[in-house]
């Protein structure tokens, strides 16, 4: 039976203190239960004596409770010069009705005196008397040793007596803290290893990232005796962030033989780091370990010629087995294999002979060379390869549009566009209205193929990027234009390039309606 490794996420709390990141009492919520559902046994909900938004949060968890993980509630040990039970934070704790309570003390002697202004004995009564209280009133206590590697390293012995005293008033976890995030793993493994022979209850780690090596830190705890760790999802947390509990349950898990979480639910580690990068409203990390976007994406010919023979000539493991997926990139080093690939995974057919492959490889190199980047737009290059294939049926033709913009010296700017199109022998001619040039011609564009092509209106816009390709020409400098489109359905990226910003719109714009009615197998033209 592997050793099970106790994963306490603390997204809810030490997440929410990195830099743009903002959770509702809301969103708190919705992300504890995906926590639940995914099987992190430990979940720290907040600190209830900091704020009235994690207050009710817990008001809300009572409500509706978790089915698996404890919901715990953090906060720091009594005043100094105050009694527990006189102390309002520690009743904003006891007020929450959680079993579990996260309690966090100095360790570092400098802390002690500079920061908190007291005495090294009293500190330590602190922390003592503070456990106890909580312990009487029937409160499970993790207790997290703030700075700890910092003040070991500074005063060993006062370091040790600060753990002696969360023992002696009943604390049932002790977790060593590397708050400052500046101690090298060398460092970690000589510490640990004499402190948890000292130490008769389980031990954790928590540690943060300034120096880049939270995950390998953790790791190197856990080789030394830790069962407990610390993180939080995507690794978001104060200034640097937190350990990545998503890249450290993929690691003690697959490579390194610790039971996390059950099995099954590894699959959807993937969807929980999206999930949650989603109600944080913090765009994804394409270069995230296991879950990333770009994980398991290929985009040297060498590369994707290998893993079609065998994926383990280029992957470390199997995407699947974390819920993501291989993706082969289209660029200009890309090779016929990439093609290939691309082309199986569109379900588009290729002649025998290779002869598609190379002319499709020669029109990207020679469209990226002018700015175009299909790895990033793999809606114009699915088009691209139905056209040179002959796969692929004009459903409209631009005749001609005409874009104006007009400002007095008072008002805003407004911007109006004519457009003309031909829909087989049908000619159409229509005009919008814009809060700007692109979103005019958007609009009339809409308008216009509306009449043939309903299915348009389920279109919407989910991101226009606009990016100078060389600015040495200044404002006449060659632009491209990524757009991001979606349906029911699914999300797609298209692209334009030109020293026209309205142009390279336009060609990006025309690309995404012309992939969505592709996708319906509208070659003949569907009319209403």
């Amino acid at each position: 039976m592997p050793e099970r490794i106790i994963l306490y996420d603390t997204t809810l709390r030490d997440g929410t203190q990195g830099e743009q990141v903002n959770l509702s009492a809301e969103d708190k919520l919705r992300i504890a239960h995906k926590l639940d559902e995914f099987g992190i046994p430990y979940i720290e909900g907040g600190w209830p004596g900091s704020n009235p938004k994690d207050a009710r949060f817990f008001q809300m968890a009572r409500k509706e409770p978790l089915q698996n993980a404890r919901l715990t509630a953090f906060g720091s040990t009594r005043r100094p010069g105050v009694r527990p039970e006189k102390d309002d934070n520690i009743h904003a704790l006891l007020k929450t009705e959680t079993d579990t309570v996260t309690l966090f003390g100095k360790s570092w002697d400098l802390h002690a005196r500079e920061v908190l202004g007291v005495s090294l004995d009293e500190n330590l009564a602190m922390i003592e008397q503070t456990v106890a209280y909580l312990r009487k009133r029937d409160r499970h206590v993790i207790y997290d040793a703030e700075h700890f590697f910092d003040g070991y390293k500074a005063n060993p012995a006062y370091a040790l007596k600060t753990l002696k005293a969360a023992l002696s008033g009943g604390a049932e976890h002790v977790v060593l803290c590397d708050t400052n995030g500046g101690t090298m793993p060398a460092e970690i493994e000589s510490i640990m290893e004499d402190v948890v022979p000292r130490l008769p209850v389980p031990i954790g780690i928590h540690t943060h990232n300034d120096c880049g090596l939270a995950v390998a830190n953790s790791l190197t705890a856990v080789r030394c005796g830790a069962t407990m760790v610390h993180g939080t999802i995507n690794g978001y947390g104060e200034r640097c962030g937190n350990a990545d509990l998503v890249t450290l349950i993929g690691i003690l898990q697959l490579k390194m033989g610790y039971l996390c979480v059950d099995s099954s639910k590894l699959k959807h580690l993937t969807e929980l780091s999206r999930f949650v990068s989603e109600v944080a409203n913090i765009p994804p990390l394409n270069h995230r370990p296991f879950v990333g976007k770009s994980a398991f994406a290929h985009k040297g010919g060498v590369h994707v010629s290998a893993i079609m023979k065998t994926p383990f000539a280029y992957e470390h493991m199997s995407p699947e087995l974390v819920g993501n997926r291989r993706r082969v990139l289209v660029s200009d080093l890309s090779g016929k294999s990439n093609i290939e690939f691309k082309a199986r995974e569109m379900d588009l057919h290729l002649g025998e002979n290779g002869y598609d492959s190379q002319r499709i490889v020669r029109e990207i190199k020679k469209l990226e060379d002018q700015g175009y980047q299909f790895d990033a737009a793999e809606g114009s290059l699915e088009l691209l390869i139905k056209k040179v294939t002959g796969q692929f049926e004009e459903p409209f033709v631009l005749e001609s549009f005409r874009v104006s913009i007009e400002k007095d010296r008072n008002g805003p700017s407004t911007a109006q566009a004519t457009i003309k199109i031909s829909v087989g022998e049908e000619e159409e001619i229509t005009a919008a209205e814009g809060e700007g040039p692109v979103n005019a011609l958007d609009n009339a564009l809409r308008k216009a193929l509306a009449k043939f092509f309903p299915q348009i209106q389920e279109m919407g816009l989910v991101d226009f990027k606009v990016r100078v390709i060389d600015g040495s020409k200044a404002t006449a400098s060659k632009v491209r234009v990524q757009i991001e489109s979606r349906d029911a359905k699914e999300i797609w990226s298209t692209i334009g390039v030109s020293e026209n910003i309205i142009e390279a719109s336009w060609q990006a714009l025309v690309d995404s309606v012309q992939y969505k009615l592709s996708k319906e197998n509208l070659g003949e033209m569907n009319r209403k």
